[in-house]
């Protein structure tokens, strides 16, 4: 019966609104009669007419308060509201028109109870109806054959209030309780829920059966946010968040904003507000190239380098389909009066990014094309150097030879004191622009270290939520490797304000906070997902955690200083390295002798000038003789400029 109601239209389902609550007037005012004069009363003469056209009076001011607009199992507290006040408005209107007619026989005490039948008869019907709807077998079927989850709300404030109430019109979710940490609060009832000390959180899970638990404080810092996952990280439930405030519009707190709990929540370092000046200064009104445009970093680049109102935007990018897609995005930015130009390119055409410079006027560039993912530039290692190496040499000549002003170079923390080839192209990158900042006074080069950014292509916390999702195991290298981690914007406008303090030839480091263990990490993923770790104390847990060894060239820890020596800037996360670096002259041999090396595929000798150039690389690959090679080859294969090597098994 009730699935045949809720399949009908909406103005049939009016329309029996309308019908039943004119019936009801009618019947109220006849009992409202009864009440006062003590019998069963039935209407004579002119009263007829005042009592059965009540409807005439009632229902156009139901109308016009809304009373047909509400859906009647979602109506909630402005709905009934309404009601109270066209029900009052009908009742002083019903009382004026039978006095004012003249007609004899209505007692004055008949009007106060016409109002307080009314009230409870239209409004008791809603909330009758509003419960039969949201609770009956029937309904439940259509919602969905599982039971609600039983849900946690952290925060009994303005925004857990707002999510409480929605959850409550919900299929989906019951909220059960609220927790928080404000004492005048705990123990109190609000909107029915009790609020419960988060120490005695683990009894109130047990008591309710809670499946999630949902964190509605959107003012919370970062910081503050971290502290209180982390109390949460060991429950066996779900752990869910509301955006910040300064992401959710207008306040509005919806079932929808509800996301999971991320990296980022965990790092517990709130952003510094940026320094305007700094973030325009090499930007505005000014002709700036990205290379590698489409990537991680460079995509986000050239987001923000198209807010600070460059005079031109020069997406320079090999990948057809990355530059396509950060192009498109670009499209949709507010300041369409910006210039932006999509141009397919390789960072070693020298002609090809003379003609770009030279064309465009090119004032700023920021340089973050580079191959990044180790094991993949470990087993490519001749490409690694083309495109970090000679790459980043073709463009740094090209700025030089143009003219161009500033150019910064998107470095990495890898550089420090490398392990592996991805490491140490890097850091041969940085002492070129370092030597041809020394050498020549046309272009202003500095550099950018940090770590890792969220989300990235290659990071490992897209590949852990997949992991999770696909029911596991999740591959950690080893237990006890760590990582910085930083959100890529942050991450790009720091790089902005960075480069708009150089002197010339500076390296830049970001303060990364501090570093996060990628084990722990992996747990809090699964913890957090509601979701238990399998292992050998626990043999029946949901997310197994698989170790896998450290991949080629792979370090346990990353560092962002050579030496213990770096300057505090005007900016609290951005500081000033002094590192050493090799004259141009010297330098300029070692990359000759390195670009014949690649030519040749001479892998030993490949490897010997990375040393010569930086003596602090220290390779974890183990290069491979060629006899050796052709002995575990079944069949010939064409010869490709890569590197051959085992990783040492340590015993």
């Amino acid at each position: 019966m009730i699935k045949k109601t809720l399949n009908l239209s909406r103005i049939t389902k009016q329309s029996i609104m309308l019908l039943t609550d004119s019936i009801l007037l009618v019947l109220v005012l006849l009992a409202s009669f009864s009440i006062r004069l003590g019998y069963w009363y039935f209407p004579e003469n002119d009263l007829i007419w005042i009592i059965f056209g009540t409807p005439i009076v009632a229902i156009p001011i139901f109308i016009k308060f809304g009373l047909y607009r509400a859906v009647i199992r979602y109506i909630g507290f402005k709905a009934l509201w309404a009601v109270v006040w066209a029900i009052s408005l009908y009742a002083l209107i019903w009382g004026v028109v039978g006095f004012m007619s003249a007609v004899e026989g209505i007692p004055r005490s008949v009007v106060l109870i016409n109002w307080m039948l009314s009230m409870l008869v239209i409004g008791g019907v809603r909330i009758a109806a509003r419960a039969v709807l949201c609770e009956s077998t029937d309904f439940k079927f259509l919602e969905s054959s599982n039971k609600k989850k039983q849900v946690l709300i952290y925060g009994a404030g303005s925004a857990g209030i707002q999510l409480s109430s929605a959850l409550g019109r919900s299929y989906e979710y019951k909220p059960v309780g609220f927790i928080d940490d404000e004492k005048e609060l705990l123990g109190i009832q609000i909107i029915g829920l009790y609020v419960y000390p988060l120490d005695g959180i683990d009894d109130v899970i047990d008591k309710f059966q809670v499946d999630e638990i949902l964190i509605a404080i959107p003012s919370l810092s970062r910081a503050k946010r971290a502290s209180i996952i982390e109390k949460l990280e060991h429950l066996p439930v779900l752990v869910r968040i509301l955006p910040s405030v300064s992401e959710l519009a207008e306040g509005k707190v919806s079932i929808a904003d509800l996301r999971e709990v991320n990296i980022k929540d965990l790092l517990g370092r709130d952003a510094v507000p940026p320094n305007k000046e700094l973030l325009g200064k090499n930007i505005s009104n000014k002709s700036v190239v990205v290379t590698g445009a489409g990537g991680s970093i460079g995509s986000e680049l050239c987001r923000q380098i198209a807010s600070l109102n460059p005079k031109t935007l020069i997406l320079y990018e090999i990948n057809e389909l990355a530059l396509y897609t950060i192009e498109k995005d670009l499209t949709t930015i507010e300041n369409q009066s910006i210039n932006i130009y999509p141009i397919l390119g390789s960072v070693n055409n020298n002609r090809r990014l003379s003609n770009v410079f030279k064309h465009f006027g090119v004032d700023t560039v920021y340089h973050a094309a580079a191959y990044k993912h180790v094991p993949m530039v470990e087993l490519n290692n001749t490409e690694g150097v083309n495109n970090n190496i000679f790459g980043t040499l073709s463009v740094a000549q090209v700025a030089i030879d143009t003219g161009v002003e500033t150019f910064v170079l998107i470095s990495t923390d890898k550089a420090v004191r490398p392990t592996n080839t991805m490491g140490v192209t890097k850091r041969v990158a940085e002492l070129i622009l370092q030597a041809l900042s020394a050498s020549q006074s046309v272009t202003q080069f500095s550099m950018v270290r940090f770590g890792n950014v969220l989300g990235s292509s290659g990071s490992v916390i897209p590949l852990f939520k997949q992991q999770i999702r696909d029911g596991g195991p999740v591959t950690v290298t080893d237990k006890n490797i760590t990582r910085y981690f930083m959100t890529t914007p942050e991450a790009v406008e720091l790089v902005l304000q960075a480069g708009a303090m150089a002197m010339g030839g500076d390296v830049f480091v970001l303060n990364m906070g501090k570093s996060v263990k990628i084990d722990e990490l992996a747990k809090k993923m699964i913890h957090l997902s509601g979701l238990e770790i399998k292992d050998a104390a626990h043999p029946d847990g949901d997310i197994e955690i698989r170790y896998t060894g450290l991949r080629p060239g792979e370090k346990l820890y990353e560092e962002l200083l050579i030496k213990d020596n770096a300057i505090q800037t005007q900016h609290p996360l951005i500081m000033r390295a002094e590192e050493d670096f090799i004259p141009w002259g010297e330098l300029k041999e070692i990359i000759s002798n390195l670009r014949l090396a690649v030519d040749e595929c001479d892998q030993k000798l490949i490897r010997e000038l990375l040393i010569e150039a930086n003596p602090e690389f220290s390779p974890t690959a183990v290069l491979l003789s060629p006899e050796v090679i052709a002995s575990k080859t079944p069949k010939p294969t064409p010869v490709l400029c890569s590197a051959a090597f085992k990783v040492p098994v340590v015993e």
